[in-house]
């Protein structure tokens, strides 16, 4: 039998090649030896967003092995490759994990080409970028989490690990107790049928319903569509809880560092909501005597 040699192997660098060898790796930027797009490498170090770094590796101020590298496809393996952003080597970072109770009228991007303010300007003080994991529209306002750990950002985002987010909406009609069963069940959106819900009266007042509901999806405007699809509208909504964390302990515009516990029962108990309990204002949550005092910041 003749033995006919291989060919030498290539690394697939197109589209779907890219998306497929960056899904597979959700563990961070500290897996070294794995290869990643120098844009991807650059944004999970920690020093800027993916965009940034597209914007600094077209405009020559990134080099790989002694080269200006101005391609951000280009494959590289950190560890192994050596990278400089304006000449300074591209080191790892520590991460950082905070919680902002987010206003309604800030934006969460960066920059804004209205000039509108973003969540970015209640979070002075901070020597690293962190990107936030989620968004929250501009009449929206409540739990924000902001991170540079990409992975723990994709197990918050990833709607596969079924990570629930939990809201207070107020609507802009009476709705009944059929409306709540569909919006349970699932409703049927321009971009398909929803997940079944975790659903909750609070309280009818005037024309009014108060109702919370917990979604494991982060689709564009959600919950505002999902009402709409039951004859409603929302009038103010209010992101309470991301799993179990909530902001309890933050005045609006105020942010903190995430506590060690609080990243574990993230990670940990992932669908946990507060759903179940009594309605927001009943009763004031016990304090552990040994939890231990945060600062927060404005």
């Amino acid at each position: 039998m003749k033995w006919i040699p291989k060919k030498p192997w290539r690394q697939k660098t197109g589209p779907v090649a890219r998306q497929r060898a960056e899904a597979a790796n959700v563990d961070g930027f500290d897996d070294d030896g794995i290869q990643k797009t120098l844009e991807r490498v650059i944004s999970k170090a920690g020093v800027g967003s993916r965009t940034q770094a597209r914007s600094w590796i077209h405009a020559g101020q990134v080099q790989v092995n002694g080269k200006v590298v101005e391609d951000p496809d280009r494959w590289v393996t950190f560890g192994r490759d050596r990278i400089l952003l304006d000449g300074k080597p591209l080191t790892k970072r520590r991460p950082i994990y905070i919680l902002l109770y987010k206003p309604t009228g800030y934006i969460t991007t960066f920059k804004d080409p209205e000039g509108r303010p973003t969540v970015y300007d209640l979070i002075k003080g901070i020597d690293q970028f962190v990107s936030p994991v989620g968004r929250l529209d501009l009449d929206t306002s409540g739990l924000l989490i902001m991170t540079n750990d990409t992975q723990f950002a994709e197990r918050l985002t990833n709607p596969d690990h079924k990570i629930s987010k939990t809201y207070l909406v107020k609507c802009s009609t009476l709705l009944s107790d059929d409306a709540l069963e569909q919006l349970r069940r699932g409703v049927e959106l321009s971009d398909g049928l929803t997940r079944p819900a975790q659903v909750r009266r609070v309280r009818d007042s005037g024309k009014y319903t108060h109702l919370e509901i917990a979604i494991t999806e982060g689709r564009n405007r959600q919950v505002r569509r999902m009402i709409e699809a039951v004859d409603g509208k929302v009038l103010k909504l209010v992101r309470t809880h991301i799993g179990p964390v909530s902001f309890e302990d933050l005045k609006i515009g105020e942010w903190r560092d995430m506590a060690p516990a609080e990243l574990s029962a993230v990670i940990g108990s992932p669908t946990r909501t507060r759903i179940s309990g009594p309605a927001p204002g009943s009763r004031t949550p016990e304090k552990k005597k040994s939890r231990r005092p945060r600062a927060v910041r404005k």
